[in-house]
């Protein structure tokens, strides 16, 4: 079993690995948004 120490390590790393997700999707769908009224004008 991993230590608690791991673990902490773990959740730290996870939780910033979900912050980058969040953001990186947001940043992706407003991209995707500007592209779109480019292109369809």
């Amino acid at each position: 079993m991993a230590e608690q120490q791991d673990m902490g390590a773990a959740e730290q790393s996870y939780s910033g690995f979900i912050k980058l997700l969040k953001w990186g999707t947001v940043l992706s769908v407003a991209v995707t948004f500007i592209v779109v009224l480019i292109i369809a004008s």
